[in-house]
């Protein structure tokens, strides 16, 4: 068994409160979760800031190559919104070995 931890840091656009970043943060989770309904994703750093966000993506799988695929999907889904410049992403994986 493999687990993938994906760590995405963003930079949100026009954002000028706490009510607009969860306008734009949440669809992305939505959508993410959406995609793929076997991930787990949330928001998980930067809480008190307005223009930055940290959300954190869990794959489980048989192998890590599948981990690795899903995990690179899912950047790719995310960095391809406008209304956010993806700063860092961050990959783990972790066997059972660990």
């Amino acid at each position: 068994m493999f687990v993938g931890a994906l760590t995405l840091d963003l930079l949100l656009g026009d954002v000028h409160s706490l009510k607009e970043k969860r306008g734009v943060v949440r669809p992305i989770i939505a959508e993410v979760q959406k995609r793929f309904p076997a991930v787990a994703v949330a928001e998980t750093g930067y809480l008190d800031l307005h223009r930055r966000a940290e959300i954190g993506i869990a794959v489980v799988s048989a192998t890590a190559g599948n981990c690795r695929d899903v995990m690179e999907q899912c950047e790719r889904l995310v960095a391809g919104r406008p209304e956010i410049d993806l700063l860092s992403a961050r990959q783990r994986i972790y066997d059972d070995e660990e």
